[in-house]
């Protein structure tokens, strides 16, 4: 006997719609490294996850509304009207949506002039008919009209978590209505959510009231003369073709003309290469290491031909030679302590593989390694220079870097440490990945077969020396070789000379703050009890709503499956009306610093330096900009005074030294003011006018700077950042908690007062339209492959990146180019003064107290002077015995 063939049918849009709005309070979190939010995609992943492990179906689609207008348009021209503006923070991950379906494997499907409701209607009858099961997942209660037997309906309740099952006795049960009578009952009592209009003063509960008497809308009105005289009877037989509009408007239709059949929707399961590049485009890092790809990675493997390499346990010095590619091999990302398992060096045809105690003992090695004149292929430059530092060694003559090349090239992360994956970027087939060597995992383990990684390790030297071939000729062509010669990998010697030096950290001042904080949240514990009157859990969400909705009987603003929301926008809509909301929001604050950030640092000093010695990555950001990891310095919270308190630990290493910061003030602005050439804007910097309060003047329509108000001015500042970023209209009306429609406004005015930067946005969307990319002022390049897509949403998204990018990207280049002439001047002028750190568009030096004055002389001409821009580049600077006090 065969096994029962199940059908699953998801509807694309409400779940999408469902899954935006169940993580709405992580909105501004989830976003990729290139600001594309990804709550949304983050909650259907998960869904599809869940979903599909739970019902293994045999046959699968998910179906999409293929526009806003559909046949029931053509009756009835409201319908659907009146719904709100998609928020453009949803929009943008629409198009992506479809490569995650593509990931999973699963089909996806429109059909013009219907909706999905249609697609799911048609396909679930057919597949009915021809002995499926069918699961319909969805958001929308309208598709309860399609149970039976066969056929059951998912309805997500909050988010996409929280599943309720619908079957045709379930329905009988809860509602006392088969599933057809759905449609009468939307017929008498309308629906809101799609402008159905009902008949007037019906709702669910009146219409449920005369189901049950008469069956149907048709009977009802067979029978409206039994009626007793009243007004409901009255608007019943006023409306009558209101009613019969609105059950043909919610009756789905089951027999749309698709041009598909089930049996063409069996599912085969995921498709790996398209799953790990979308995990990899969205950052989902947990999701990818979680993944079983085994049975993928044996497939790469197989395209892997042999190659010829000498093992050699002696070196000598007819073993180097000029333009030869180098490569180490370490077993974990932090190359500042991971273990060096090999040594592979050559090329072409010369190629050799040694252990790491035969090379680093090596004189020969040593000699060739720090030969300025001897030019060198690496992957990753920063890293070798950190591995070989620690073998006391000085990496010099780095003339390509294949990491740094193929981030130029894509402006693609490359940084998984794993040369198969720039490898593949670049349609190279001739090294495995490592998982086949060394198994899955961040935690890399030694093969037995010890000749098996000497194979892996002389097939990655040869990829990249090969690479770089190949890369040199299309960086040649992009105009980008002097922005990989001259910048990338000058600052990835200046990165890694930071990295090494670390910053000391007090590591006594942090556990003070640590019992510091914890009295501070034993304190606010107290007040919160005082105001609930007894004590609970803080921490429990459960515990909270209870105290908050029932005990103090605050209104209720959202509930999730396991009671009432206590999320962050939850307690920010309610802190106005209770007081204890204030104290709350304290607590998680001061409770996540002192978790994240004070605990954090705690683990990750150094115990031999007493530093933390962070790791920047170069080939992350597609706009250029610099992050750190283990730990990210850059995040630690300074908007709180308890955040900012952090800083106080981080001191330099000497007695009568300082920390000295130094910080690019607005320069996105001031490069937004330059490469739009919009005079007005350049005339508030060149005239060193406060830039909001120059804005303010100017989109309120004010003649005096003393008439601006502090709101004004925060307004002001939000739209100019929100020009930037490349800020929707919801977005910038969730920033300054104001209607949408406020938020155009503000927007159109903006562009109405600086015309300049309104052409300069035209201009850049259209060359990159022609093109296909945009560029900074150095030449790095952003693709942008959507730019020009029919899909809305698609093409909105990259024309907001065309715009955001030469801003960014600028702007980070020119922080790059002002620390590679920062590390070459302190060093000629034989300073003691040290770079630290890069946190946004500041750098962070340790120096003698002597030193300050030449030093801040030293940085202001540099910093100022980095890039010839049409306004003035302005630096601050200030100084003080920790970072605290320097800023």
């Amino acid at each position: 006997m065969s096994e029962t063939k199940k059908l699953l049918l998801i509807d694309g849009y409400s779940i999408a719609f469902r899954a935006f709005y169940g993580l709405h309070s992580q909105l501004e979190r989830m976003k990729n490294r290139n600001g594309l939010h990804t709550n949304a995609l983050y909650g259907i992943h998960n869904m599809l996850e869940a979903v599909m492990k739970k019902e293994q179906p045999t046959h699968a689609l998910v179906a999409f509304d293929a526009g806003k207008t559909t046949f029931r348009h053509e009756f009835f021209e409201d319908y659907k009207g009146g719904r709100s503006k998609m928020p453009a923070e949803f929009a943008e991950q629409i198009p992506f949506i479809k490569d995650l379906l593509a990931g999973f494997g699963l089909e996806s499907y429109q059909l013009v002039n219907f909706e999905a409701d249609d697609i799911i209607g048609t396909l679930s009858k057919k597949a009915e008919a021809d002995g499926f099961n069918v699961v319909i997942l969805t958001g929308d209660r309208d598709l309860t009209q399609l149970a039976s037997d066969k056929v059951r309906i998912d309805i997500t309740k909050k988010g996409v978590s929280d599943i309720k099952e619908y079957t045709a006795d379930s329905i009988m049960e809860e509602m006392g209505l088969t599933p057809n009578q759905i449609i009468d009952m939307k017929g008498l009592a309308g629906d809101a959510s799609d402008n159905i209009p009902g008949v007037t003063n019906i709702g669910e509960k009146t219409a449920l009231k005369l189901l049950k008497e008469y069956g149907s809308v048709e009977n009802l009105y067979e029978n409206i003369d039994e009626m007793k005289k009243s007004k409901r009877k009255e608007n019943l037989i006023n409306e009558k073709d209101t009613a019969v509009l609105s059950k043909r408007l919610a009756t789905i239709d089951i027999k749309a003309p698709i041009k598909i059949t089930v049996e063409e929707l069996l599912y085969s399961g995921m498709d790996m290469e398209k799953l790990i590049a979308f995990y990899k485009e969205m950052d989902f890092q947990s999701h990818l290491n979680n993944l079983d790809t085994s049975d993928y990675m044996e497939q790469l493997a197989e395209d892997v031909e042999d190659i010829d390499y000498e093992y050699v346990q002696t070196i000598s010095s007819d073993m180097f030679e000029a333009d030869m590619a180098l490569y180490i091999e370490m077993l974990e990302d932090n190359y500042h302590q991971s273990e060096i398992v090999s040594v592979a060096w050559g090329k072409e045809n010369r190629l050799f593989v040694a252990e790491p105690s035969v090379a680093f003992q090596s004189k020969e090695f040593k000699e060739w390694i720090e030969s300025e004149s001897i030019s060198k292929t690496l992957y990753d430059t920063k890293r070798t220079y950190v591995a070989l530092n620690r073998k006391g060694m000085t990496l010099k003559g780095t003339a390509f870097d294949i990491l740094l090349g193929s981030y130029l090239l894509t402006a693609e992360d490359s940084s998984s440490g794993d040369v198969a994956d720039v490898a593949n970027k670049h349609h190279f087939k001739g090294v495995s990945p490592d998982e086949m060597v060394y198994g899955k995992g961040k935690k890399k383990k030694v093969p037995e077969n010890l000749e098996l990684m000497r194979d892996h390790v002389a097939h990655k030297v040869n990829a990249v020396y090969k690479l770089s071939q190949q890369m040199n000729e299309a960086l040649i062509e992009n105009e980008q070789e002097n922005l990989l010669k001259d910048m990338e990998i000058p600052l990835a010697i200046v990165l890694a000379d930071m990295e090494i030096q670390g910053i000391t950290v007090d590591s006594d001042r942090l556990e003070t703050m640590k019992a510091e904080f914890a009295e501070s949240l034993q304190s606010i514990e107290q007040r919160i009890y005082k105001e609930a009157g007894e004590e609970f859990n803080i921490n429990s969400p459960k515990q909270l709503g209870v105290i908050l909705f029932e005990k103090m009987g605050y209104p209720v603003i959202k509930k999730t499956k396991t009671g009432y929301s206590t999320a962050q926008d939850v307690l920010e809509k309610l802190q106005d009306q209770a007081p204890i909301v204030e104290f709350i929001l304290k607590y998680r604050q001061i409770a996540k610093i002192q978790s994240t950030y004070i605990e954090g640092l705690l683990k990750v000093i150094n115990p031999d330096t007493k530093r933390i010695h962070t790791r920047y990555l170069q080939t992350v950001a597609r706009t250029g900009r610099l992050s750190s990891v283990d730990p990210n310095l850059q995040n630690i919270p300074v908007r709180l005074e308890e955040g900012r308190k952090i800083r106080q630990a981080f001191i330099p290493r000497k007695e009568n030294w300082k920390i000295f910061a130094s910080d690019y003030s607005q320069i996105e602005l001031r490069v937004l003011a330059h490469i739009s050439d919009d005079e007005h804007l350049k005339q508030s910097f060149i005239e060193e006018q406060d830039i909001h309060t120059s804005t303010a003047m100017r989109v309120f329509d004010l003649k005096d700077p003393s008439e601006v108000t502090a709101n004004m001015r925060r307004d002001a500042k939000a739209v100019n950042f929100g020009i930037v970023y490349g800020i929707s209209d919801y977005g910038l009306s969730q920033s300054l908690n104001i209607t949408r429609k406020e938020a155009q406004e503000y927007i159109d005015t903006y562009f109405d007062r600086f015309p300049g930067v309104k052409k300069f946005i035209d201009e850049v969307i259209r060359e990159a339209k022609d093109k296909g990319f945009v560029e900074t002022l150095f030449h790095r390049r952003r693709y942008l492959p959507d730019i020009n897509s029919r899909n809305f949403n698609l093409r909105s998204f990259a024309e907001r990146t065309a715009m955001n990018t030469p801003i960014q990207g600028s702007a980070a280049d020119i922080l790059k180019v002002a620390m590679i002439e920062l590390a070459e001047k302190v060093k000629e002028q034989g300073l003691e003064a040290t770079m630290l750190l890069q946190v946004h568009d500041e750098v962070i030096f340790e120096a003698p107290e002597a030193e300050i004055p030449v030093l801040e002389a030293l940085v202001k001409e540099v910093m100022e002077n980095a890039v010839a821009l049409t306004v003035p580049l302005k630096v601050e600077s200030s100084w003080g015995k920790s970072w605290y006090e320097a800023k």
